[in-house]
């Protein structure tokens, strides 16, 4: 790997930005997972007609949560192309004040006793700002770290943005475990459920504070520089040839420029639908335990059913208990390969698929608990290497557009439907075995997926563009 001639080294302190990606992922995921806790408790009763069957509007609630996945690869192309172009950071800041800003709108949406069908509309149009937002969030927050990390420890720091993923999950069910053992039922619903989201207004805070405290990463600096040189040569070639002053020449270099995303997608397709199947089964799953199960286990129609506080329970302690596998797995993988580790997750993801639900059927704690936390682990398996499996699939010159790319139709594909399909199956078979054959079918694909993927982790990667 080359530096770009005459680019003056850039001091990094890599905690600091380990702990800021950590940090922005946190927060980021905080504000994405409270609308899919809501959705499923919340949302069907506020946002919906009061004449639908219970079915149809949690049906719906989920239909609107799934707006936000659908919207993330429009994210991710949108601010791919902003930071392969501008930098990481700017991207990443714009990302954080646009989730900051609808997550706080959503605290004050009216409901549609207030306002009729405007209500969902309302909703549905923010919760799409939301996928927007955190489309462009990941690759942000992720590059952050990964591109600023010492070569032989990149799957270790790129996973300080995975861990945003628990530690967002962890935040979002505490505070809603808070709200409901301080306020009384009825209150929550008129109006406690929303403060987990106005509370949101922090990560402007934080994104004010990237801005203005923390440099792009060295990797994207040294690419800019390079650039710079060959710009300033090819352009003085292209004045003498055309007859026009340097500064024309730099202009019609600039709008002759192709777009990273386009790029990347004539370039790499294969890698991009690789990696988009490889996170299906990391992300579906992900969502059936943390958001579907909520929806399952409080089910009047299922027994046993139980209260809310024992499920949100469940899933905050089963997140917490398994987020420390999540890094462990990242550095394992800089040790014996991505590949390994991540096939490994989904093999075992898939056979627990079957465990999983007959766990939750008990209806006691300790067995739901077992459940999450044991499926959870397995899940960090895959979701610990994601990361830096991504990014090293890509050049820097297109790293955060391929790599944004990639994760967000995996996305779609695997978790924006997962609690929609959940709940169809359940509410055809009447067992939680038909949702456990869908998420061994996730995890097939994404086996086959990262099977087919060459691996990187010992791989040179081009940290700038060849001179040439």
């Amino acid at each position: 790997m080359t530096a770009a001639a005459g680019a003056a080294p850039v001091k990094i302190n890599i905690a600091k930005v380990a702990m800021t990606s950590l940090a922005a992922s946190s927060i980021e995921w905080y504000d994405f997972f409270i609308y899919g806790t809501a959705a499923a408790l919340v949302f069907p009763k506020l946002f919906f007609a009061s004449s639908l069957p219970p079915a149809v509007a949690q049906l719906a609630a989920f239909s609107t949560f799934a707006v936000g996945f659908i919207a993330r690869p429009v994210g991710g192309i949108i601010f791919g192309h902003f930071g392969d172009q501008f930098g990481r950071k700017r991207a990443l800041v714009t990302a954080l004040l646009m989730m900051g800003l609808s997550t706080t709108a959503i605290g004050l949406l009216p409901t549609y006793a207030t306002v009729g069908i405007l209500a969902p509309l309302l909703l549905i149009a923010l919760r799409f700002i939301q996928g927007l937002a955190v489309g462009g969030q990941w690759g942000g927050a992720m590059l952050l770290a990964f591109e600023n990390a010492p070569p032989k420890q990149r799957g270790l720091y790129g996973s300080f943005a995975q861990m945003g993923v628990p530690t967002g999950v962890v935040l979002a069910n505490l505070i809603f475990l808070v709200i409901g053992a301080t306020v009384a039922p009825d209150n929550f619903l008129i109006w406690a459920w929303r403060i987990p989201f106005l509370l949101s207004i922090l990560l402007v805070a934080l994104g004010l504070y990237v801005q203005l405290r923390l440099e792009d990463t060295a990797e994207f600096q040294a690419l800019q520089a390079q650039e710079a040189q060959q710009q300033e040569a090819a352009a003085k070639a292209l004045a003498t040839e055309k007859g026009v002053s340097v500064d024309k020449a730099k202009a019609m270099l600039r709008a002759a420029k192709g777009s990273p995303i386009l790029k990347v997608i004539a370039q790499r397709p294969k890698e991009i639908l690789l990696a988009a199947g490889a996170f299906v089964a990391a992300n579906g799953t992900f969502y059936v335990m943390i958001n579907y199960a909520l929806a399952y286990a409080t089910d009047a129609h299922h027994a046993p059913h139980v209260p809310r506080q024992t499920i949100l329970m469940a899933v905050m302690l089963g997140s917490l208990i398994s987020a420390p596998f999540l890094p462990l797995m990242a550095w394992l993988s800089d040790k014996i390969g991505r590949r390994t580790v991540f096939m490994a997750g989904a093999l075992l993801m898939g056979l627990w698929a079957v465990p999983f639900f007959r766990l939750l059927d008990t209806g006691a704690f300790p067995l739901m608990l077992l459940a999450i936390t044991v499926g959870s682990i397995f899940n960090d398996v895959m979701y610990g290497p994601q990361a830096a499996l991504m990014a090293e699939l890509f050049d820097t010159e297109f790293r955060y557009s391929g790599a944004s790319l990639g994760y967000q139709i995996g996305a779609i594909f695997g978790g924006a439907f997962a609690p929609i399909i959940a709940t169809a199956l359940f509410a055809h078979y009447g067992s939680g075995m038909a949702v456990s054959a869908y998420m061994a079918a996730l995890c097939a694909i994404s086996l086959l997926s990262v099977f087919l993927l060459a691996e990187t982790h010992s791989r040179e990667h081009r940290r700038v563009m060849d001179a040439s």
